[in-house]
């Protein structure tokens, strides 16, 4: 916790992601639906026509699908660092699930949280931080449209 009474941290990756080569986050991802209750209708359709291609599109992810009597469709996602989340499915349609269910696939299964500086000093300058264009002449930094080798210079 901050002084703003928010959750921060400095800007990092997930296990170095996008070093060597990409790892999925998501782990295993747990659909709870009723057969009969008319809230998990959408949840019974996205099994029948988007549970496939969801598989074949995420091949390390684990997808259980399992038919309990609820009122309520749940969805249970559980990452590769521990965190497991869970989602209320009731009456939302296939297509809303779907998208729910790719979002939670892309995500590191870290909180959403202030991402503070990647910098800090005890000290801080009033005059900002420098960067090579900081003292460069304005006139320098100036692109110009290409000019074709037809055209004469004007």
């Amino acid at each position: 916790m901050t002084a703003r009474g928010s959750p921060s941290r400095f800007l990092g990756s997930v296990l170095h992601n996008g070093l060597g080569r990409y790892v999925q986050q998501l782990q295993r991802l747990s659909l709870r639906v009723s057969r009969d209750a008319p809230s998990s209708r959408g949840a019974r359709e996205f099994v029948e026509q988007h549970v496939t291609e969801f598989a074949r599109r995420n091949p390390g992810v684990v997808l259980y699908v399992t038919a309990k009597k609820c009122h309520v469709p749940r969805l249970v996602a559980e990452y590769l660092n521990g965190s497991v989340q869970e989602v209320a499915l009731g009456n939302k349609t296939a297509e809303e699930i779907a998208t729910l269910i790719q979002k939670l696939a892309d995500q590191s299964g870290l909180d959403v949280i202030r991402i503070r500086k990647p910098y800090h000093t005890y000290h801080p300058s009033i005059q900002g931080q420098w960067h090579p264009f900081t003292n460069r002449p304005p006139q320098l930094g100036r692109a110009a449209p290409a000019s074709h080798p037809d055209q004469k210079p004007q």
